[in-house]
């Protein structure tokens, strides 16, 4: 974080790009939109930008305001909230000097634009902020890919566009990422509505992993781990009878539906209880959004690089779900599951978008809290693992 002496000089900084005032503490949507344009970075300054709350937008002079820390939460909440994708990094922080005080939002760069903020691309270029253009968006997704760090933004080099089932992306899964207007007045050809969305790379002119991920005909073929082994055992133990195996593989779009079908009908079992002697009550066996939130999170943050698949084992008292990767970034067994960092972000932003995720962040912690409202025993998470990540459910 910036010291008092820099956050001054900034303040009488009034063209500067890499800063943004304002007198507002609940303009979310300013908010949201300043942070998404400090990630996207289009003159690739390399340098963080400042959201500064409490000083005037034309002066830079202090308000008056006195922080209070509901701000200071609701301003590091954005992070996380899902309206941003992918998740930015930022940090929050309260300044005092007499004249008043300020929060102050500190944003790093995204290292794979564009950046999204409720489906459209914000920048900032000198003191005008406004949505990108086509051109403009065309020049983040080219910064992205010369630094691309994360295997899924990289490019599939054996694939090629024709290995992608482009309805599924134009129909399915491009109107929930793009905002209404902004498809309205789209002249882009396929390639660059894919680079757009970090499905595809112009430069290599080819999908990246992540497209054949989402909309690969066959995406086993390029990703050999690229898929979910379900067994059902009968007993307790890995040697007992297989009662039934399914393999969920192709693209994830579809493999998202016909999952969440499959826990509902085929996993979730009711039993009756008695209540009183003229009623009874129904027992399940697991709570349906506790077992799809931690599939979910074992697909999106496996390692695609891995040749082995999810593995998703049914016993007769309990499931276990282990995916390649262990965990990521600044995620730790002694911060697991406050803290968390995505190793696959677009894949993530794609359940956002679709639905499936509601805040980044989260799914862990609601999946944990539904299964003690249904009486199952603490799930357990086998965290210290370098090569994997698994997650035992015990049944109620």
């Amino acid at each position: 974080m910036i010291s008092k002496d820099e956050l001054l000089e900034m303040l009488s900084d009034i063209e500067s790009a890499r800063i943004e005032r304002t007198i507002s503490v609940n303009n979310t949507d300013k908010f949201g939109q300043a942070i998404c344009a400090f990630s996207n970075d289009l003159p690739n300054y390399q340098k963080c930008g400042y959201l500064i709350i409490g000083a005037d937008d034309k002066t830079g002079k202090l308000s008056g305001l006195k922080v209070t820390d509901q701000l200071l939460q609701n301003l590091a909440a954005i992070k996380d909230n899902g309206n941003i994708v992918p998740p930015p990094a930022l940090s929050v922080e309260k300044f005092v000097f007499d004249e008043g005080e300020l929060a102050i939002v500190e944003v790093s760069p995204h290292f794979q634009p564009p950046v999204r903020y409720k489906q459209q691309v914000w920048i900032r270029n000198g003191p005008r902020k406004a949505v990108a253009n086509e051109g403009e968006e065309r020049i983040l997704s080219e910064k992205r890919s010369s630094f691309a760090r994360a295997f899924e933004t990289q490019p599939c080099h054996e694939s090629q566009l024709e290995d992608l089932s482009l309805d599924i992306f134009k129909l399915s899964y491009l109107p929930s990422a793009i905002d209404r207007e902004t498809l309205e007045r789209n002249n882009r050809d396929v390639r660059e509505q894919l680079a757009s969305l970090k499905f595809f790379d112009l430069k290599a002119n080819k999908p990246t992993n992540a497209g054949v991920i989402m909309f690969g005909k066959n995406p086993s073929f390029f990703l050999p781990g690229d898929y979910i082994q379900y067994v059902r055992f009968n007993g307790t133990e890995l040697t007992d009878d297989v009662a039934f195996e399914k393999t969920f593989s192709g693209d994830l779009l579809t493999q998202l539906r016909i999952i969440d079908d499959f826990i509902k009908n085929q996993i979730i079992k009711e039993s009756p209880i008695k209540a009183t002697t003229l009623r009874e009550d129904k027992k399940i066996n697991y709570p349906n959004w506790a077992i799809r939130e931690l599939l979910l999170n074992a697909i999106i943050h496996r390692d695609y690089q891995a040749n082995a698949p999810i593995k998703f084992y049914e016993f007769t008292d309990r499931i276990e779900i282990t995916n390649p990767g262990g965990l990521f970034g600044e995620a730790r067994p002694e911060n697991f599951p406050n803290m968390n960092a995505y190793r696959n972000p677009e894949i993530a932003s794609v359940a956002k978008n679709l639905g499936y995720v509601n805040k980044f962040n989260v799914g862990v912690k609601r999946a944990i809290k539904l299964l003690s409202e249904n009486g199952n025993p603490e799930p357990d998470f086998k965290k210290n693992e370098l090569h994997h990540f698994c997650v035992i459910i015990f049944a109620a």
